[in-house]
């Protein structure tokens, strides 16, 4: 983040622009909305700004800038081609006064972002200087989506912020109770502009909702690795989520979609080294819902698809917890489809079997003959140390030593990794990743589709996000 996003009150607050062109006037409008004091220090003005100074609602100055003249204001504005840009910048700066020279943001100090106006909520757009148009198209698209009441609704909402502090005793409730009122008939009302309607449905709210909620756990897949593969559901809990359990495979792209204020504890797992024991994972999720709140365990993948989001769901609904579970793109449909691998092919493989390369004692064998068929693909999760042995296992179960083989690591993303050969070589591929982040095992002949690392002769096939 090269600009940290701050809203400050300009209200009756010395505000200078330096220039009286079109562009300076737009500034002042936009200051003057926010309520500045503003001075203008210009040799010549548009008659837009001129007609502001007759009606005293700015001061003008016709003449040339001088370094005192930024003297005791909270920010400055230079704007006008006859602007002295580099001489207006430093006085601010030496002054230790905040300075926007427009168009040049390696004079400034800060920067204007672009607005979305819905007075009290107002959203910037901030390209950090490098693309202002970029910035206009991403906010005319905002625009488009927020509608046109959305500060009323806000303006709303602000009367009943005491009455709600009254009923609901804990933040955790408050917050609660305002995404339900947002999402209620009653936003829809305000929105719609009937709010009378509004007023009597929030009082109903109100009076209805001092008894405390229960918990839930949300077990949530959080696809591949590509941030830009979770859900729109995903992202919903993310926002809403209390607390945040994340395991080995979330990257902090992913857990920046989690809402800021939210507990988070990580909880990861990976060979040899586990942060919490299954039975302590458990125990933390039942204590977290049983206190009220709403609990993400966010998993990479889906949670169904070796992730023991069966084994979570049933001791939580055995405790009496409600348990709702989000799909996620698995890491086999996910990582493959960015490897350039079908799992499926009407000339190569009719089925696909996912099966995992850990297990434990007890658990039962796998059927390696059915495996080695050769009329399938096979995708092996967690199966790195032990690529040669499972190898081994398909050739003496009769599948021929020539099968095309592919590791896909860090599927999806930015330092994927993908390496092909044979069955007979799957020891030493696998041996190549050992450590470098999760992999998949690919055996099959749907793996000779793979676009290997750096190869001069591999597909034309592209990860499209």
């Amino acid at each position: 983040m090269e600009y940290l996003p701050l809203f400050f009150d300009l209200r009756g607050r010395p505000i200078l622009v330096v220039g009286g062109d079109a562009v300076a006037a737009r500034r002042i409008d936009l200051l003057l909305r926010a309520g500045a004091a503003v001075r203008v220090v210009a040799e010549a003005v548009t008659p837009e700004i001129e007609a502001l100074a007759s009606a005293g609602r700015i001061q003008l100055e016709l003449r040339s800038f001088a370094t005192s003249d930024v003297a005791g204001c909270v920010a400055v504005f230079g704007a006008g081609a006859e602007t002295r840009a580099a001489e207006v910048a430093a006085a601010g700066r030496a002054a230790n006064v905040p300075v926007n020279i427009v168009d040049r943001p390696d004079l400034s100090t800060f920067i204007m972002p672009a607005i979305v106006d819905r007075d009290p909520v107002i959203v910037a757009v901030s390209s950090g200087g490098a693309a202002p148009v970029l910035a206009r198209r991403v906010r005319a698209r905002i625009e488009a989506l927020l509608p046109a009441r959305l500060g009323a609704l806000a303006r709303f909402a602000r009367r009943f912020r005491a009455a709600a502090r009254d009923v609901l005793a804990s933040t955790a409730q408050r917050r609660r109770f305002w995404e339900r009122v947002f999402e209620s008939p009653v936003a829809d009302a305000v929105l719609a502009g009937n709010e009378a309607a509004a007023q009597a449905q929030m009082v109903r709210l109100l009076n209805h909702t001092a008894r405390p909620e229960a918990g839930v756990v949300y077990l949530v897949g959080a696809g591949p690795g590509d941030p830009d593969l979770l859900t729109v559901r995903a992202v919903q809990l993310m926002q809403q989520a209390d607390v945040v359990l994340y395991d080995e495979l979330i990257g902090p792209e992913i857990l920046d979609r989690v809402r800021r204020d939210a507990d988070r504890f990580y909880v990861g797992k990976s060979k040899g080294r586990h942060s919490l024991s299954q039975d302590e994972l458990n125990a933390l999720m039942l204590r977290e819902a049983r206190a009220g709140r709403r609990v993400l365990r966010l998993k990479g993948g889906d949670p169904f698809v070796f992730g023991r989001g069966g084994e979570e769901a049933d001791f939580l609904r055995g405790h009496g917890i409600e348990v709702v579970a989000v799909p996620g793109i698995t890491a086999a449909v996910g990582a493959l489809a960015a490897a350039g691998i079908p799992l499926t092919h009407r000339d190569h493989a009719s089925a696909v079997t996912f099966l995992t390369g850990h297990t434990r004692p007890g658990d039962l064998e796998i059927d390696w003959a059915s495996l080695a068929r050769g009329d399938r693909t096979l995708v092996v999760y967690m199966g790195l140390s032990n690529a040669g042995d499972i190898a081994g296992r398909l050739r003496a179960a009769g599948l021929a030593a020539h099968t095309p083989v592919a590791v896909v690591q860090n599927g999806t993303r930015p330092d994927q990794r993908v390496s092909t050969g044979t069955l007979d070589e799957l020891g030493t591929l696998a041996a190549a990743h050992a450590g470098l982040g999760p992999a998949l095992l690919v055996i099959g002949d749907v793996a000779a589709y793979a676009v290997p690392e750096h190869s001069e002769n591999g597909r034309a096939v592209s990860w499209q996000k």
